[in-house]
């Protein structure tokens, strides 16, 4: 078909954006696909941003929130009110749609990144469910997941965690997001800039993967070798960072290595290593041999029996910067050691009905009898040393001692007149009184003085704590 007759094609398609007349050798399709609410803003941003050589699509049981987003193809599916946080509804709703999903791939695309925020009903249940149907088609399947702020519950954080080792089972490679860390790096940050944060970490991997494929370089490296790196990697890291000045390459690696979003990761504890170094041929501190010493010292510092890729390429608007890009995988995962990762096959669905106005896509099935949703004790079985793993013991302690904290304890008037107490109590704020502070102020104790007893008969006044 020559360029005229394929651009006549295109103008007859109504998701004609995902299709080119030119067809470069190092053409690779990479597709974000979000789902729920906090993947439908994280792709969102990442169209935005423009990044070539990827396409979008966002997937959502809510028909508001699509009709709200940006990206030209939207996927509804379910009956448009959502999934009233219930991720296996949410599942549910995914599996009846199996088919028209499997549609997204089967045009060129050979990579796609499946992100969504675990702990609601949408993203927890449909996201795992998009991942496998997208592996099950042969594609290199990445997962990007955020958890919960601690502030949202034990609850959600356990719903979210289940959701990620649901996802572990279905994606080659898996990065997890605590937005909990948002309020640790980015405090001063204003609420909607912060979580913009975390949007950044999918279009960073996005952009920093398609820069590999495409970059023309001196060591060039291509899909094959992402292919090689992530493919049934399981937990992993991918970010870019940049270095300059005196020991640039040591700051970029150092940078790339420290994304503050990431779970803390030690690359010593990676199966497989990606790496490639960008820099300007035009820059007046042209990139010398020493520098590669750098390089070769970061190499060494690595067991040795991890596998190492790497290459360098071009980058002519870094000017006297370089830039160091990272894949990693083949940390320990959060799915448990032996558990089968191999995706579930496809049930047979009734054939949709296709509607709707514009470009969103609203996929209605009316099935004779409705399917019984049974709910699955996933997030129950999350224990609390799990959720430990995730948010760190410091924090967890203080949201395990919550129900302490929210007690009701009886300060005798002795204690009431004691200045050491009172003073323990004005600069301790509740939400920060642990189990320990708790029993000093409950047997009378603070750090200067011995266990006291109430002395029978005295008159006590209640506190909430």
């Amino acid at each position: 078909m020559d360029n005229q007759n394929i651009s006549s094609h295109i103008d007859n398609l109504d998701n004609a954006q995902d299709f080119y007349t030119e067809t470069p050798a190092h053409r690779v399709y990479i597709k974000a696909i979000g789902v729920g609410g906090g993947g439908n803003n994280a792709v969102d941003h990442m169209y935005k941003t423009g990044i070539r050589e990827v396409s979008f699509v966002n997937i959502n049981t809510d028909r508001q929130a699509l009709q709200n987003s940006k990206v030209p193809l939207r996927m509804e599916i379910g009956d448009g009110l959502g999934a009233g946080g219930d991720p296996e509804v949410a599942r549910q709703y995914a599996e009846e749609c199996a088919d028209k999903i499997a549609t997204l791939f089967d045009d060129e695309t050979q990579m796609v990144f499946v992100t969504a925020g675990m702990g609601g009903g949408t993203g927890t249940g449909a996201a795992p469910v998009v991942a496998r149907i997208a592996r099950e088609k042969g594609m290199l399947t990445i997962g990007i997941v955020t958890i919960p702020f601690l502030f949202e519950g034990q609850w959600k954080i356990r719903q979210a965690i289940a959701g990620a080792d649901e996802m572990a089972k279905h994606v080659d490679s898996l990065l997890v997001v605590n937005n909990e860390r948002l309020s640790d790096i980015y405090g001063d940050l204003d609420f909607i800039n912060a979580f913009g944060k975390a949007d950044d970490t999918l279009a960073v991997a996005a952009r920093s993967l398609s820069e590999i494929i495409t970059s023309t370089g001196h060591i060039n490296l291509d899909f094959k070798d992402i292919n090689a790196t992530l493919r049934n990697g399981g937990a992993a890291i991918i970010s870019s960072g940049y270095g300059e000045g005196e020991h640039r390459v040591t700051q970029a690696i150092e940078d790339a290595l420290n994304s503050p979003l990431l779970k803390d990761r030690d690359i010593m504890g990676s199966k497989r290593l990606l790496f490639n170094l960008f820099f300007s041929r035009e820059a007046q501190n042209t990139f010398r041999m020493s520098e590669v010493n750098e390089i070769t010292d970061f190499i060494s510092s690595i067991n040795p029996d991890v596998k190492v890729i790497w290459g360098v390429a071009f980058d002519e608007s870094l000017g006297e910067k370089v830039k160091m890009t990272i894949l990693a995988t083949g940390f320990d995962v959060t799915i448990k050691d032996g558990e089968e990762r191999t995706p579930a096959p496809v049930q047979p669905k009734a054939e949709p009905e296709r509607q709707g106005q514009g470009q969103v896509e609203t996929i209605v099935f009316t099935p004779e009898q409705p399917a019984e949703v049974k709910p699955k004790p996933a997030a129950a079985a999350i224990d609390d040393h799990r959720i430990t793993e995730e948010y760190g013991k410091g924090k967890i302690d203080n949201l395990f001692g919550g129900k302490e904290r929210a007690s009701y304890i009886i300060l005798g008037d002795n204690q009431l007149d004691d200045d050491e107490i009172c003073d323990l109590l004005e600069k301790t704020p509740t939400y920060r009184r642990d189990r320990k502070l708790v029993e000093q102020v409950k047997n009378g104790q603070t750090a200067t003085t011995p266990p006291a007893s109430e002395p029978a008969g005295e008159k006590g006044r209640m506190f909430s704590f």
